[in-house]
């Protein structure tokens, strides 16, 4: 927030979002008739912004272009600004984001997409930096691009808005395929053939839970009894679990993993995935009766009834990531603090148990992991276990005792606030 900066016309909202931009510079309106109707009547493009609280990368361009004046004055010049809440409106992220991936974007939040007037999208994109860098423009020379664009070819810009809105309500009314045997197998080969054999999951990076994938899987190899299918589900389940993606000491799952290997995540924390990682974990251990599984989803359960449960009933949308302007700083270690929050015998177990060291492995924004580690479990604790000479039920006796002890302690810190909002849908 600017010094003295008035408030918006977001400061009467309820969604989190909206107000965490209710003090922009940004001439913001919400999705409303009153915005439509005053891009109409002053013949200006509509710049639309959407994303969700807990969404790092709508706090970095908010920090480095919404709260910037010098951006603020050319938005609030050359368009009608609007701010959604994705959560809020669903309905729109929805429309918007196809229209950036029928332009053939890399889509993602915060996504913003300018449009005409008449509501019809000429141009789309993710995050947006302030100063154009590595190929990628930035709002300081894309705006008056646009501007230029507008004034000098405005037929042209039309015509392209009106002819993509055109294809992708076309695309709406398509009759669906049958679901039928080959339709099914034709998703099986898809996915077997996106499989990660190294570490689970799909694709490479940025790498999501997808857990609407596992669980036609598991039901794939019920229907089937094909091996491979619940083999994905396994090894996929495994690895998130022992991954970074998972808090290791507050339990819950992080968003996605920006490697391959389930080890950075970005670290907000989205109820709907606690929710179908439940049933994943959930219907994987009826499956295998695997233990694991099974304490996988009560884990992840009592995050969420511990920290998004609602006083007034029903859950939290979310958690937020950063914390004092750092993503992740309330789930990263240091050895020094490791050493010297446990006891020397469980400090040397839980450095080995969560792969903690001196350099670190997680690298901020600098590009420096000053000491920073997130914590996870690089081995089977079946192998762990018996490296350090103990049971089974020893060592998992041992893993609680720390994870509650640096539980306790991380409580000190300034937790990642919480975007309350509750979703009925």
């Amino acid at each position: 927030m600017q010094p003295n900066q008035k408030p918006n016309k977001l400061i009467n909202e309820k969604s989190p979002y909206l107000l965490q931009h209710a003090y922009n510079p940004v001439n913001w309106y919400p999705w409303s008739p009153d915005a439509l109707a005053k891009a109409k009547a002053e013949d200006k493009p509509i710049f639309l912004s959407i994303g969700y609280s807990s969404c790092h990368w709508c706090h970095v361009m908010e920090e480095e272009c919404f709260n910037d004046q010098q951006v603020a004055d050319l938005l609030n010049q050359a368009f009608i600004c609007i701010k959604v809440d994705r959560e809020e409106r669903p309905d729109l992220d929805a429309a918007y984001m196809a229209v950036c991936q029928a332009m053939g974007r890399s889509c993602g939040w915060p996504l913003n997409v300018i449009l005409t007037p008449k509501l019809n999208p000429f141009f789309a994109a993710s995050y947006i930096p302030k100063f154009s860098r590595a190929g990628s423009l930035g709002m300081l020379d894309l705006v008056p691009q646009v501007l230029l664009i507008w004034n000098g070819q405005r037929a042209q810009v039309e015509m392209v808005g009106a002819d993509l809105k055109s294809r992708l309500e076309t695309m709406e009314t398509r009759v669906p395929k049958d679901l039928g045997k080959e339709v099914l197998i034709e998703a099986y080969d898809h996915l077997a053939l996106d499989f990660d054999k190294e570490n689970g999951g799909f694709g490479f990076a940025p790498k999501f839970p997808r857990s609407h994938n596992l669980l036609f899987l598991l039901r794939y190899y019920n229907r089937t009894g094909e091996k491979n299918s619940l083999s994905m589900v396994e090894k996929t389940l495994r690895e998130m679990r022992l991954g970074g993606i998972f808090d290791q000491v507050g339990l819950g799952f992080h968003r996605y993993s920006t490697d391959p290997k389930w080890l950075v995540p970005h670290f907000e924390k989205m109820l709907y995935d606690q929710a179908l990682l439940a049933f994943a974990y959930t219907e994987a251990y009826q499956v295998t009766g695997a233990g694991k599984f099974k304490i996988t989803a009560t884990e992840t359960l009592d995050y969420a009834l511990r920290d998004l449960f609602s006083s007034k009933g029903g859950f939290s949308s979310a958690q937020d990531a950063d914390t004092e302007g750092q993503e992740g700083k309330y789930y990263i270690w240091t050895i020094q603090e490791i050493l010297d929050i446990l006891s020397p015998s469980d400090a040397d177990l839980a450095v080995h148990i969560f792969v903690i060291t001196a350099e670190g492995n997680f690298s901020e924004s600098t590009g420096k992991s000053n000491g920073a580690n997130i914590l996870n479990i690089a081995e089977p604790i079946e192998e762990l276990a018996q490296y350090k000479g103990l049971t089974i039920d020893e060592f998992i006796i041992r893993l609680g005792k720390i994870q509650n002890i640096l539980f306790e302690a991380r409580k000190k810190r300034i937790p990642p606030s919480i975007d309350d909002k509750v979703l009925t849908d």
